[in-house]
C-alpha cells in the first residue's frame, strides 16, 4: 500500500509538472510574438470579478443598488404607469457648447441658412412691398409678424452665436469666451450687424408702415457670403451651388427692375402712356416680363414718351448690358472651373492620339491607350494622384495615406512587427497604376524591383507546362511580389506569369524607395532580411515535400543505390578496401567529396 501511494503521488507530482511545462512554453511563445508584432492583440481573458466587490447589503437588508432614486418621476396614464425624467433635467442636458468652430460646425452651418433666409426675405420682399399695393391694412399684421420674426432672428446672431466663435491668434486657436467676445466687437461685422438693426420701426408711428424704413435689414450680407463659403467646403458636388446662386443674383436683378418699372408707371400715371403698365393682369409677372426684354435688350417695347420715360429706359439699357455681361461672364467662370478637370483629360487625351497617329502606331494599341484613359479618368477622377496630394503638406499625405492603404499593408507578412513609423513612411512611397484586361503585371523570369498591392480589380497567377493555366485567382487586399523587395543573389526573379484579370488598380512599391527607408531603421531591416530569407527556404522546398506532385525535370535525378549494395559496401569496407567491391567504394567517396 505504502508503495502504490508513492507511485501515485509521483504521478501525480509529474502531470503537474508536464502542465507547469506546458503554461511556461504557451506564456513564452505569446511573450516572444508579442516582442515580434506589438499589434497583436493579447489572447487572455478578461478578469473575473472578485467576490470581494460584491455589493454589500444595507443595514435595512436591502442592497444599495436596490434602492429607488430620489429623482425618479413617474407619470400615469390610463391604468399603466410611466417613468419619465423630469422636463428640467431635458434640459440641463442640452447645453449649448462655450465656443464654435465656424470651419467645421455644421450646426453653425444650419443657422447661417436661417440667417440668410430672413435676409433674403428683406432683399426680395421689401421692394416689392414699397413698389406692388400687395402690403394692405388687411394683411399687415402677418407682414410685421415675418419682419419681427427676422429681426429676432437677427439678434440671437449677435447675442449668442457670433459672441462664442473661435478665432486664429498667433497660430493658437483662442476658445477663451471673453476673448472671443471682444474679437467680435472690435470686428467690421459687430459694426455693420447694429448697423443692420437700427430700430427705424419707431417712424411707423409717425409716417406709418413704409417698408422703406427696414431698408438697413439689408446690410446683413456678411453673413450671406460667409454661409457661401461655408457651404462650398461641405457640398461634392460646388459649382452646382455656384451656378444656382449665379442664376438667383440674375432673377434678383431683374427682381428690382420689375419694382422699379412699376414705381415708374404708378408715378407716371397707369395706362397713360403706351409705355407705362396699363394695369392689366397680375401686375408683378407683366412687370417681370418688361424687366426681362429690357435687360436682356430683346426688345419690341413701346417707346418712351415722356422725358422721364426716356432718362428711366436708358438707364434701364445701360444696367442691363452691364448686369448680362457681368452675369455672363460669371457663368462662365462658374461651368469653366466645374469643367476644368475634364477639360484637361480632354486636352491630354487628344495630344496623345495625335501623337500615337503621327508615329503610326497600330490600331490595337491606340484603342488600349484609349480605354487606359477612359477606365483612369472615371475611376479616380484625375490620371495622376500624385498631382493633387503633392500641393499638401507631408503630415496631410501621410493621413490620407494611412486611412487608405494602411489596413492592407499592415497585413503583409513581410512587414508585421516592423516599425510603425517605417510603414507609415513606405505608405507614402506608394505609386498607383491602372491595368487593363489581359495586361501582363509581371512576367516569369523577370528581375523584380517592385511589390504589388491590389488596391481594386483581380490578377491571375499563370503557370503550368504551358504557362497558361491559372494557378490562382489574388482580389483586392492581396499582396505579391514582397520577397523581391529584399531578395539577393538571383532569388528576386520573378518565378510566375501574373495578368490582370479585367481593370486592376494596383498600388506599387519600388526597390529603391523601400531600401532608402530602411537606412534609418536598421532594427526593421534585419527584421525583414530575416523574413525574407525563411520566406525564400520555404518557397524554394520541392513540392514533393510538402506532398503535391513536383514539376517535371528535364534530366530526371539518379536513382538511389540499393539497400543491399549498401550493405556489400560497408562489408568490403570493415574488410580492408580490398577486391572490386573496396575500390568501388574507394571512387563513390571521391565522387561525394568532388560534388
Amino acid at each position: 500500500r505504502v508503495g502504490s501511494a508513492t507511485s501515485l503521488s509521483s504521478a501525480l507530482i509529474n502531470t503537474r509538472l508536464q502542465e507547469l511545462v506546458r503554461l511556461f512554453k504557451e506564456r513564452t511563445e505569446k511573450v516572444k510574438e508579442k516582442l515580434i508584432d506589438p499589434d497583436v492583440t493579447s489572447d487572455d481573458d478578461s478578469p473575473v470579478a472578485s467576490p470581494a466587490a460584491a455589493p454589500v447589503p444595507a443595514p435595512g437588508g436591502e442592497l444599495e443598488g436596490d434602492k429607488p432614486l430620489g429623482d425618479e418621476h413617474y407619470c400615469e396614464m390610463l391604468c399603466c404607469t410611466f417613468k419619465h425624467r423630469p422636463w428640467l433635467h431635458h434640459l440641463k442636458s442640452c447645453q449649448f457648447p462655450n465656443s464654435i468652430d465656424p470651419l467645421t460646425n455644421l450646426m453653425y452651418v444650419l443657422w447661417l441658412f436661417f440667417v440668410v433666409m430672413a435676409w433674403n426675405w428683406n432683399c426680395w420682399l421689401i421692394p416689392v412691398r414699397w413698389a406692388f399695393p400687395y402690403q394692405t391694412p388687411a394683411n399687415i399684421h402677418y407682414w410685421l409678424l415675418v419682419d419681427y420674426l427676422c429681426d429676432l432672428i437677427y439678434l440671437l446672431d449677435i447675442l449668442i452665436f457670433q459672441t462664442r466663435l473661435q478665432f486664429v491668434q498667433g497660430g493658437d486657436i483662442i476658445t477663451d469666451k471673453k476673448a472671443m467676445k471682444e474679437n467680435y466687437l472690435r470686428s467690421q461685422r459687430f459694426k455693420m450687424d447694429v448697423l443692420c438693426l437700427l430700430p427705424l420701426d419707431f417712424f411707423y408711428f409717425k409716417v406709418g408702415v413704409n417698408p422703406l424704413l427696414r431698408i438697413p435689414r439689408c446690410l446683413k450680407y456678411m453673413a450671406f457670403f460667409e454661409f457661401n463659403n461655408r457651404l462650398e467646403a461641405i457640398l461634392t458636388k460646388a459649382y452646382i451651388y455656384r451656378v444656382i446662386r449665379t442664376t438667383a443674383y440674375l432673377l434678383y436683378s431683374l427682381h428690382v427692375n420689375s419694382c422699379l418699372y412699376y414705381w415708374a408707371s404708378a408715378y407716371e400715371g397707369l395706362g397713360s402712356t403706351t409705355w407705362v403698365y396699363d394695369g392689366e393682369g397680375n401686375s408683378y409677372i407683366r412687370c417681370y416680363y418688361w424687366a426681362v426684354k429690357t435687360l436682356i435688350t430683346i426688345g419690341g417695347l413701346p417707346d418712351p414718351k415722356t422725358l422721364f420715360e426716356i432718362v428711366f429706359q436708358l438707364l434701364n439699357y445701360f444696367t442691363g448690358v452691364f448686369a448680362f455681361s457681368v452675369m455672363i461672364g460669371q457663368m462662365r467662370d462658374v461651368v469653366g472651373a466645374a469643367t476644368a478637370g475634364q477639360t484637361y483629360y480632354r486636352s491630354c487625351m487628344d495630344s496623345t492620339i495625335k501623337y500615337m497617329n503621327f508615329y503610326k502606331i497600330p490600331r490595337t494599341v491606340q484603342n488600349r491607350v484609349k480605354t487606359w484613359y477612359e477606365y483612369t479618368w472615371h475611376s479616380q477622377g484625375m490620371l495622376d494622384e500624385s498631382e493633387l496630394l503633392v500641393q499638401l503638406p507631408d503630415k496631410m499625405r501621410l493621413d490620407i495615406a494611412i486611412d487608405v492603404n494602411y489596413n492592407i499593408v499592415s497585413k503583409v507578412a513581410l512587414f508585421q512587427g516592423c516599425d510603425r513609423q517605417m510603414i507609415f513612411d513606405m505608405l507614402k512611397r506608394l505609386r498607383s497604376v491602372v491595368y487593363l484586361p489581359n495586361d501582363y503585371v509581371c512576367k516569369k523570369g523577370e528581375i523584380g524591383r517592385e511589390m504589388y498591392i491590389i488596391q481594386a480589380g483581380q490578377v491571375q497567377v499563370l503557370g503550368g507546362p504551358n504557362g497558361k493555366s491559372v494557378l490562382v485567382t489574388l482580389k483586392a487586399g492581396s499582396v505579391f511580389g514582397e520577397i523581391s523587395l529584399l531578395a539577393a543573389g538571383g532569388g528576386n526573379r520573378r518565378t510566375a506569369n501574373v495578368v490582370a484579370h479585367g481593370f486592376a488598380n494596383l498600388f506599387i512599391l519600388e526597390k529603391k524607395d523601400l531600401n532608402e527607408i530602411l537606412l534609418h531603421y536598421p532594427e526593421s531591416q534585419k527584421l525583414l532580411r530575416k523574413k525574407a530569407k525563411k520566406m525564400l527556404k520555404s518557397n524554394n522546398k520541392p513540392k514533393d515535400e510538402k506532398g503535391g506532385p513536383g514539376d517535371p525535370l528535364v534530366i530526371p535525378p539518379k536513382a538511389d543505390t540499393p539497400k543491399l549494395f549498401k550493405a556489400a559496401l560497408a562489408a568490403a569496407g570493415k574488410m580492408g578496401g580490398k577486391g572490386p567491391l573496396g575500390r568501388l567504394r574507394w571512387r563513390l567517396k571521391e565522387l561525394r567529396a568532388m560534388q
